[in-house]
Protein backbone atom coordinates (compact mmCIF):
# COMPACT_ATOMS: atom_id res chain seq x y z
CA UNK A 1 0.00 0.00 0.00
CA UNK A 2 1.47 3.28 -0.56
CA UNK A 3 0.77 6.45 1.24
CA UNK A 4 2.13 9.06 -1.24
CA UNK A 5 4.88 9.60 -3.69
CA UNK A 6 6.37 13.03 -4.30
CA UNK A 7 9.41 15.03 -5.36
CA UNK A 8 11.35 16.59 -2.74
CA UNK A 9 15.23 17.00 -1.03
CA UNK A 10 16.29 14.32 0.56
CA UNK A 11 16.59 15.58 4.07
CA UNK A 12 18.38 13.44 6.50
CA UNK A 13 21.35 11.12 6.03
CA UNK A 14 24.37 10.76 3.53
CA UNK A 15 22.65 11.88 0.83
CA UNK A 16 20.80 14.92 2.45
CA UNK A 17 19.79 17.44 -0.23
CA UNK A 18 19.79 15.52 -3.11
CA UNK A 19 16.83 15.78 -5.50
CA UNK A 20 14.83 12.60 -4.97
CA UNK A 21 11.76 11.26 -5.72
CA UNK A 22 9.98 9.65 -2.98
CA UNK A 23 7.83 6.60 -2.52
CA UNK A 24 6.41 6.23 0.66
CA UNK A 25 4.61 2.56 1.49
CA UNK A 26 2.20 2.34 4.29
CA UNK A 27 2.18 0.13 7.56
CA UNK A 28 4.79 -0.46 10.27
CA UNK A 29 5.85 -2.93 12.33
CA UNK A 30 7.58 -0.84 15.04
CA UNK A 31 5.53 2.11 16.88
CA UNK A 32 8.33 5.28 18.06
CA UNK A 33 6.70 7.69 20.23
CA UNK A 34 7.70 10.61 18.37
CA UNK A 35 6.71 8.90 15.12
CA UNK A 36 6.74 12.31 12.35
CA UNK A 37 4.89 9.94 9.68
CA UNK A 38 2.01 8.41 11.51
CA UNK A 39 -0.47 8.06 8.61
CA UNK A 40 1.89 5.60 7.47
CA UNK A 41 2.63 3.71 10.58
CA UNK A 42 0.57 4.52 13.51
CA UNK A 43 -2.69 5.27 11.21
CA UNK A 44 -1.74 3.44 7.82
CA UNK A 45 -3.48 4.70 5.22
CA UNK A 46 -3.39 4.76 1.37
CA UNK A 47 -4.04 2.63 -1.59
CA UNK A 48 -2.51 0.03 -3.24
CA UNK A 49 -0.71 0.65 -7.15
CA UNK A 50 0.79 -1.65 -9.44
CA UNK A 51 4.62 -1.41 -9.72
CA UNK A 52 4.70 -0.81 -13.42
CA UNK A 53 2.87 2.15 -12.15
CA UNK A 54 5.36 3.76 -10.26
CA UNK A 55 8.42 2.96 -12.35
CA UNK A 56 6.64 5.46 -14.41
CA UNK A 57 5.72 7.84 -12.40
CA UNK A 58 9.26 7.75 -11.08
CA UNK A 59 11.10 7.58 -14.33
CA UNK A 60 9.12 10.76 -15.78
CA UNK A 61 9.75 12.81 -12.19
CA UNK A 62 13.13 13.75 -13.09
CA UNK A 63 15.03 13.25 -10.24
CA UNK A 64 17.58 10.16 -10.86
CA UNK A 65 17.69 9.23 -6.95
CA UNK A 66 14.22 7.43 -5.78
CA UNK A 67 14.16 6.83 -1.77
CA UNK A 68 11.47 3.80 -1.00
CA UNK A 69 10.53 4.82 2.66
CA UNK A 70 7.59 4.55 5.24
CA UNK A 71 6.18 3.54 7.31
CA UNK A 72 8.41 0.20 7.11
CA UNK A 73 8.98 -0.61 3.25
CA UNK A 74 10.09 -3.70 3.62
CA UNK A 75 6.79 -5.31 4.94
CA UNK A 76 5.42 -4.79 1.87
CA UNK A 77 5.24 -7.93 -0.38
CA UNK A 78 6.21 -6.31 -3.58
CA UNK A 79 8.78 -4.13 -2.09
CA UNK A 80 11.56 -6.63 -3.59
CA UNK A 81 9.88 -6.38 -7.63
CA UNK A 82 9.52 -2.60 -7.21
CA UNK A 83 13.52 -2.17 -5.89
CA UNK A 84 14.51 -4.44 -9.06
CA UNK A 85 12.58 -2.84 -11.62
CA UNK A 86 13.63 0.80 -10.56
CA UNK A 87 17.14 0.11 -10.71
CA UNK A 88 16.28 -1.74 -14.38
CA UNK A 89 15.22 1.91 -15.10
CA UNK A 90 17.98 3.33 -14.12
CA UNK A 91 17.56 5.40 -11.01
CA UNK A 92 19.39 4.96 -7.88
CA UNK A 93 17.74 3.52 -4.99
CA UNK A 94 17.72 4.07 -1.69
CA UNK A 95 15.69 1.63 1.12
CA UNK A 96 14.90 2.83 4.27
CA UNK A 97 14.20 0.57 6.86
CA UNK A 98 14.57 0.41 10.93
CA UNK A 99 16.09 -3.00 9.82
CA UNK A 100 14.22 -5.14 11.92
CA UNK A 101 12.99 -7.04 8.37
CA UNK A 102 15.29 -9.07 5.84
CA UNK A 103 13.22 -10.12 2.75
CA UNK A 104 14.69 -10.04 -0.64
CA UNK A 105 15.16 -6.28 -2.05
CA UNK A 106 17.75 -4.43 -3.97
CA UNK A 107 19.30 -1.02 -3.45
CA UNK A 108 22.58 1.17 -4.26
CA UNK A 109 21.98 2.71 -0.49
CA UNK A 110 20.44 1.24 2.24
CA UNK A 111 20.02 3.71 5.08
CA UNK A 112 18.79 1.97 8.50
CA UNK A 113 17.60 3.34 11.48
CA UNK A 114 17.88 1.14 14.55
CA UNK A 115 16.03 1.96 17.37
CA UNK A 116 16.89 2.70 21.07
CA UNK A 117 14.46 2.57 23.90
CA UNK A 118 14.26 6.39 23.32
CA UNK A 119 11.69 5.54 21.03
CA UNK A 120 9.70 3.05 23.03
CA UNK A 121 5.91 3.70 23.26
CA UNK A 122 3.92 3.95 26.12
CA UNK A 123 0.52 1.33 26.00
CA UNK A 124 -0.46 -1.92 24.42
CA UNK A 125 2.40 -1.60 21.48
CA UNK A 126 5.12 -1.10 24.49
CA UNK A 127 6.47 -5.05 24.20
CA UNK A 128 5.75 -5.47 20.44
CA UNK A 129 7.70 -2.17 19.76
CA UNK A 130 10.72 -3.12 22.26
CA UNK A 131 10.87 -6.80 20.78
CA UNK A 132 11.40 -6.18 17.37
CA UNK A 133 13.89 -2.99 17.73
CA UNK A 134 15.77 -5.25 20.32
CA UNK A 135 16.38 -7.96 17.38
CA UNK A 136 19.49 -7.39 15.36
CA UNK A 137 19.41 -10.72 13.12
CA UNK A 138 17.75 -8.68 10.55
CA UNK A 139 20.05 -6.18 10.55
CA UNK A 140 23.22 -8.29 10.84
CA UNK A 141 21.79 -9.98 7.42
CA UNK A 142 20.78 -6.91 5.66
CA UNK A 143 24.51 -5.07 6.78
CA UNK A 144 26.29 -8.64 5.33
CA UNK A 145 24.35 -8.03 1.96
CA UNK A 146 24.40 -4.24 1.49
CA UNK A 147 28.22 -3.13 1.57
CA UNK A 148 26.62 0.55 0.91
CA UNK A 149 24.87 1.00 4.53
CA UNK A 150 24.33 4.12 6.56
CA UNK A 151 23.15 3.80 10.51
CA UNK A 152 21.12 6.55 11.45
CA UNK A 153 20.46 6.99 15.03
CA UNK A 154 17.77 9.59 16.81
CA UNK A 155 18.96 10.83 19.52
CA UNK A 156 16.87 12.20 22.17
CA UNK A 157 19.01 12.85 25.22
CA UNK A 158 22.97 12.55 26.02
CA UNK A 159 22.30 9.22 27.95
CA UNK A 160 20.64 7.51 24.58
CA UNK A 161 24.28 7.59 23.16
CA UNK A 162 25.63 4.79 25.48
CA UNK A 163 22.48 2.57 24.06
CA UNK A 164 24.24 3.34 20.60
CA UNK A 165 27.58 2.52 21.21
CA UNK A 166 26.52 -0.66 22.51
CA UNK A 167 24.61 -1.57 19.66
CA UNK A 168 26.98 -0.79 17.60
CA UNK A 169 29.50 -3.10 19.22
CA UNK A 170 26.96 -5.66 18.59
CA UNK A 171 26.83 -5.01 15.10
CA UNK A 172 30.87 -5.63 15.04
CA UNK A 173 31.10 -1.88 15.50
CA UNK A 174 30.88 -0.65 11.77
CA UNK A 175 33.14 2.50 10.46
CA UNK A 176 32.44 5.75 12.28
CA UNK A 177 32.04 7.27 8.64
CA UNK A 178 28.97 5.27 8.57
CA UNK A 179 27.41 6.00 11.64
CA UNK A 180 24.56 9.26 11.18
CA UNK A 181 23.42 10.90 14.50
CA UNK A 182 20.02 12.96 13.94
CA UNK A 183 18.42 15.12 16.59
CA UNK A 184 15.19 13.97 17.98
CA UNK A 185 12.39 16.31 16.61
CA UNK A 186 9.26 16.67 14.89
CA UNK A 187 9.59 20.63 14.47
CA UNK A 188 12.39 22.67 13.30
CA UNK A 189 12.73 24.46 16.82
CA UNK A 190 12.60 21.14 18.20
CA UNK A 191 15.79 20.40 16.20
CA UNK A 192 17.77 23.07 17.26
CA UNK A 193 17.27 22.90 20.76
CA UNK A 194 19.11 19.37 20.45
CA UNK A 195 21.36 20.31 17.36
CA UNK A 196 24.38 21.44 19.94
CA UNK A 197 24.50 18.34 22.27
CA UNK A 198 24.07 15.86 19.03
CA UNK A 199 26.74 17.92 17.25
CA UNK A 200 28.81 17.29 20.34
CA UNK A 201 28.30 13.63 20.28
CA UNK A 202 29.06 13.55 17.01
CA UNK A 203 32.64 15.09 17.51
CA UNK A 204 33.43 12.98 20.60
CA UNK A 205 32.83 9.83 18.79
CA UNK A 206 33.56 10.62 15.07
CA UNK A 207 30.10 10.29 14.08
CA UNK A 208 28.53 12.08 11.02
CA UNK A 209 25.58 14.66 12.03
CA UNK A 210 22.21 14.30 9.84
CA UNK A 211 20.00 16.95 9.41
CA UNK A 212 16.26 17.00 8.89
CA UNK A 213 15.93 19.55 6.29
CA UNK A 214 12.22 18.95 5.17
CA UNK A 215 11.62 20.56 8.63
CA UNK A 216 14.07 23.35 7.86
CA UNK A 217 12.57 24.12 4.50
CA UNK A 218 9.74 23.59 4.13
CA UNK A 219 7.75 23.08 7.83
CA UNK A 220 7.67 19.02 7.89
CA UNK A 221 4.03 17.56 6.79
CA UNK A 222 3.36 15.51 3.95
CA UNK A 223 4.67 15.58 0.45
CA UNK A 224 7.95 16.98 1.82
Amino acid sequence: MIAETHVSLQGEGVLAGTPSFFIRTSGCNLRCRWCDTQYASWFPEGRRRHVDELVAEARGAGPAHVVVTGGEPLLQRETGKLTRALRRAGLHVTVETSGTLAPEFECDLLSVSPKTSCSDPEGPWFERHRKARSNLDPLKQLLARFPEFALKFVIDRPADLPEVVQLLDRLGNPDPGRILLMPQGRTAEEVRRRAPMVAALCLEHGFRYTPRLQLDLFGGGRGV
